[in-house]
Parts: C-alpha cells; sequence; structure tokens
C-alpha cells in the first residue's frame, strides 16, 4: 500500500470477498510468495480478523516505508535475532535474501543485531546495579562497595 487510496482499495476489497475468503486468499499469497506462512499467521488466520487486522498494519507500515523492502527483511530480521525468536530471525532471513540481500549483508546484520542486543542487557543491567548498589545498606555492612 502506498497511499490513502491503495489503503481504501483493499479495505473495499475486504469487504467484498468477506473475512473469511480474504484471510484464506491473503494466506495463499503469503506462501505463494514466502514459500511458507509464519505459525502465528496461521492461528490468527482461525480469526480471519485478526490476521486481516494485524496484515492491514503490517502492509500499510512496510508498505509506505521510505526502506526498500530488502531493508525492511533486514531489520525485521535483525529484530527477530535480538529477541531470540528463532522462527522470526529464519522466516526474515529467507525473505530478506528473496528479496536482495547478499549474505554478506545478512551477515552484517546479525553482527550488529548482536552487539545492539548485548549493548542492550549491559546498559540495562549496570543502570540496575548503580541504582540498587548507591542504595544498598546490607552491602555496605558486609564490606560491599557501591
Amino acid at each position: 500500500m502506498s497511499d490513502l487510496s491503495d489503503f481504501e482499495a483493499t479495505l473495499k476489497h475486504i469487504i467484498e470477498l468477506g473475512g473469511e475468503e480474504t484471510a484464506t486468499k491473503w494466506m495463499e499469497n503469503i506462501e505463494a510468495e514466502y514459500g511458507r506462512a509464519p505459525l502465528i499467521f496461521k492461528r490468527m488466520a482461525e480469526r480471519p480478523e485478526v490476521l486481516i487486522s494485524h496484515l492491514l498494519y503490517k502492509s500499510t507500515v512496510t508498505g509506505t516505508s521510505a526502506l526498500e523492502p530488502k531493508y525492511v527483511e533486514l531489520i525485521s530480521m535483525a529484530v527477530g535475532a535480538a529477541l531470540k525468536c528463532q522462527h522470526c530471525t529464519s522466516y526474515h532471513l529467507q525473505a530478506a535474501a528473496k528479496k536482495g540481500a547478499t549474505r554478506e549483508e545478512i551477515l552484517e546484520v546479525i553482527l550488529i543485531a548482536g552487539l545492539i542486543s548485548n549493548s542492550s542487557v549491559l546498559a540495562n543491567a549496570y543502570r540496575i546495579f548503580d541504582e540498587k548498589m548507591a542504595k544498598c545498606i546490607p552491602c555496605e555492612s558486609a564490606g560491599v562497595a557501591p
């Protein structure tokens, strides 16, 4: 979806087809494009209104993005990796490759995701450490300096 008129046309098409048929067709399109549909989409398809609203949101965000589809998939893969979602990482890695990402680009993104993920752990833990140790009376009495 590139603009409001595309979005409105999609909504009109959904209303014309109905929820069940729209969900079925969208699942078929996903499987045709990516070779498989993510499990979360399969479960959402059991409630077509959930799948449709999710995919409308997803397609609106990605379809109106200033980023090329390859980069959207690389970012999605990085987030999946950082969140330790094996299935997300696998799915978006394959999608990124299908959209033109090279082996080197994929490996670089994995390194960056790991770097940021590691930094997040350290930043969070050090802040908690500083906060708790600054007020740690039992630590002081035990001889552990904050």
